[in-house]
């Protein structure tokens, strides 16, 4: 009589084999926050950053990884890629968009703040500054200046040479901090002027105003075209005084304002009938305010909700 063979063809997979999609998931998983940060100082958006991620995670299940060195360094170059398609079609959308456009906001962990290169970079100010940049010096102040890494890894990034991305560098770095605010200004210092700021706004005392701001002190609000805001900068610490004084700030609303942690930084939220109606950023030099960044676009506020974690 034959015997009955022990195996059949449903048998199972050796436990020790791993399955390559979960392999790929954790690895992604572990450097997440990391893809993130290098998104969104890329685009200044969250939502964008967000598909990039997706993108990046259906391009990386795919990679063999036994082609692959260095896992952080091969992401990232994934990362930098979609961000950069992503920057360009962004960079055509703002053309069109209603108002001056600000980054989306974030609402950051504490630890943030203790990274001071990390909370800088990823300011309202410094995105701002970063905007001024050409699609590929973004890429590659982000990659080199923030995220440390070696021009040979970033020309691959970027798809160029080694000797191109150097001398990028250097042109990003010379335009950055042309105009980044001179000296390290600590979250204590602007804590204590973005409190002077609410104060003066909340009571419209006009000469505190003109005290707390810079004499080139530059005002921009970001409604785009749902929310009421205001349609270009206004500069000059006589203007935007008068602006603030006026009523910036309704006084007919329940209007809460809460400090928090927005990019990195000491910020405000402002609530209006218990829901979310804006956040304000400011820049901070010589413990006056020199930049008054407004988000009021609902479709930009999604991100103060919830804590978003960042990292490098």
């Amino acid at each position: 009589m034959r015997q009955r063979s022990e195996r059949t063809t449903d048998t199972a997979e050796p436990l020790d084999r791993a399955d390559p999609v979960d392999s790929a998931t954790e690895v992604f998983v572990a450097h997440r926050n990391l893809l993130f940060t290098v998104a969104y100082e890329m685009l200044g958006s969250a939502v964008d950053a967000e598909d990039v991620l997706q993108e990046t995670w259906l391009r990386w299940v795919g990679v063999d990884p036994a082609t692959v060195r260095e896992q952080r360094a091969y992401l990232v170059r994934i990362a930098t890629r979609q961000a950069l398609d992503r920057l360009r079609a962004l960079n055509r959308r703002k053309e069109s968009y209603v108002g001056p456009w600000l980054p989306e906001p974030l609402l950051t962990t504490p630890d943030v703040a203790e990274d001071v290169e990390l909370a800088d970079s990823v300011s309202v100010a410094m995105l701002l500054v970063l905007e001024t940049l050409q699609p590929i010096e973004r890429a590659v102040f982000v990659l080199r200046e923030v995220f440390d890494l070696a021009y040979e890894e970033i020309a691959e990034a970027v798809d160029k040479t080694t000797a191109a991305v150097r001398q990028i560098a250097y042109r990003a770095r010379a335009h950055v901090a042309a105009r980044q605010p001179r000296g390290v200004v600590s979250p204590a210092e602007t804590r204590a002027a973005l409190g002077a700021f609410q104060r003066a706004v909340e009571t419209g005392d006009l000469q505190c105003l003109l005290d707390i701001l810079a004499p080139d002190v530059v005002a921009l609000s970001d409604g785009g075209g749902i929310k009421h805001a205001l349609l270009r900068p206004i500069v000059g610490v006589g203007k935007v005084a008068r602006l603030l004084a006026a009523g910036w700030w309704k006084r007919d609303a329940e209007r809460s304002v809460e400090l928090v942690q927005i990019n990195g930084g000491p910020g405000l939220l402002v609530r209006v009938n218990g829901e979310i109606d804006g956040v304000v950023a400011v820049r901070v030099e010589n413990g006056c305010i020199t930049g008054a960044y407004h988000v009021r676009n609902p479709e930009k506020l999604s991100r103060v909700e919830r804590e978003t974690a960042v990292s490098r």
